[in-house]
């Protein structure tokens, strides 16, 4: 059989791209080496959030006097926390099966790699089969990036973020090299289950793409709870659980790298004039070079997310179809969490792109913050266009903040000038409030 489409992984960008196309009708194979759901739903986002809910319940229950809750002799049992994550993981990758697994959609798992191709059909194995398709779709996602660091490589008191979300022990202490997303949210992780946590960070701030004023907020947060935070700071070596740097020596029971992903290119050695830049190069459609390949998710090395990845596979697979019209994605509007305690999120330029209006207001103007935040005074910052008016950008810090960026992502997708934005009406109490409040 030749297949219209042909996907290699079945991450988030894979299993949307193939969920899409077969309710089109059309005959589509996914590859996939590992299991359904990729980096994100098997050793990422969803892992790490189930580790973090119940760090949280842990921290919430020993902290439950500030709400006139007596818990006393409160523990957990971190090997029941890991199974339940796994036990989380099966149920969602059992659900993507469930949405694949119709007439026109074909799933192969193993590694699949790019034999031929040509402007009207590509030639793909697997194992010892070769399968035809008039398109590919390339969703073969990231991988942990492993610095030059000397004494890293073969080192088994080094982890990366797949390793921690394994191990179904705490370590005794950690250091955390990289400030960055991962490394704040692990830190998170194991500072509120009481694992004394250092990170380490090269960059002069930690979370260096995020708005510093946000980011200041959570920094003197956790340092002032006791996670030490060290920026300007280069690792030079590892000499065992010894971490070397230039700012001083580092002892812990174990060192968790994570400095960021690297695009996934095995398999695609036979397409030798595929362009990079980053990653695979696209255009606003994820369309390469290539007359019949499109590429999605992280290995296009733009913004590595899942919802990213999700929506470049609709634009893919929209412009496969021919459908009309097919938009583009609107990357100023992408919104993005933390998901430290407080959380974090932003959608839209920060403060040092361009001069605009800036408007600041506590998360405490919103009641139900107030109700549910004690001791907290968070932060909602909106970047406003001088000239038209409208919402450039909006940076929260404070729970639960991930679940109403939406609403600012929406406004600098449609432009809404703050007339516009001023018009929709927000539920009371709700967080979500302080969108209201501020305009």
């Amino acid at each position: 059989m030749e297949y219209f489409l042909a996907i290699i992984g079945g991450g988030p960008a894979g299993y949307t791209a193939a969920e899409k196309a077969s309710k089109a009708g059309k005959q589509v194979i996914l590859f996939e080496q590992n299991a359904l759901g990729g980096t994100c739903l098997n050793v990422g986002c969803i892992p790490t959030k189930t580790l973090l809910y119940s760090a949280k319940q842990y921290y919430n229950a020993t902290h439950a006097d500030k709400y006139g809750v007596k818990a006393e002799n409160v523990s957990f049992d971190y090997a029941k926390i890991a199974q339940r994550k796994q036990k989380v993981v099966r149920k969602l990758v059992a659900g993507i099966k469930a949405k694949l697994n119709n007439e026109f959609c074909t799933v192969i798992n193993g590694a699949a790699s790019v034999v031929s191709r040509t402007d009207d059909k590509v030639v793909i194995a697997c194992g010892e089969e070769q399968y035809t398709a008039e398109n590919l779709l390339i969703c073969t996602g990231s991988n942990n990036f492993v610095p030059p660091i000397p004494g890293v490589k073969d080192n088994p008191c080094v982890w990366d973020s797949t390793l921690a979300l394994d191990t179904k022990e705490l370590p005794q202490s950690i250091v955390i090299v990289g400030g960055g997303v991962i490394g704040m949210e692990f830190a998170t992780l194991y500072h509120e289950l009481g694992v004394p946590v250092t990170v380490i960070e090269a960059m002069p701030t930690i979370l260096p793409n995020l708005d510093q004023e946000v980011v200041a907020i959570l920094r003197e947060k956790y340092e002032k709870s006791g996670v030490k935070i060290l920026t300007d700071t280069k690792v030079l070596s590892l000499e065992g659980n010894l971490v070397k740097t230039s700012n001083g020596d580092y002892e812990a029971d174990k060192v968790l790298i994570s400095v960021g992903r690297r695009a996934n290119l095995q398999g695609l050695e036979a397409l030798t004039d595929l362009e990079f830049e980053r990653g695979i190069k696209v255009d606003d459609f994820m369309k390469t070079n290539l007359a019949n390949v499109y590429a999605a998710g992280d290995v296009t090395g733009k913004i590595m997310l899942a919802h990213v990845a999700s929506r470049q596979a609709e634009v893919a697979v929209g412009r496969m179809l021919k459908q009309i019209p097919v938009q583009r994605i609107a990357y100023n509007a992408i919104p993005s969490v933390v998901y430290t305690n407080p959380e974090i999120a932003s959608v839209g330029i920060t403060e040092d792109v361009m001069d605009c209006e800036i408007r600041r207001l506590p998360m405490t103007f919103s009641g139900r913050f107030v109700a549910e935040n004690e001791g907290e005074t968070g932060l909602c910052k909106m970047l406003i266009d001088k000239k038209s008016q409208s919402v450039l950008g909006v940076h929260m810090i404070g729970n639960p903040c991930s679940e109403f960026v939406a609403a600012a992502s929406f406004a600098v997708r449609m432009g809404y000038t703050v007339a516009e934005f001023q018009q929709v009406v927000f539920p009371h109490p709700t967080v979500s409030e302080i969108l209201k409040e501020i305009l």
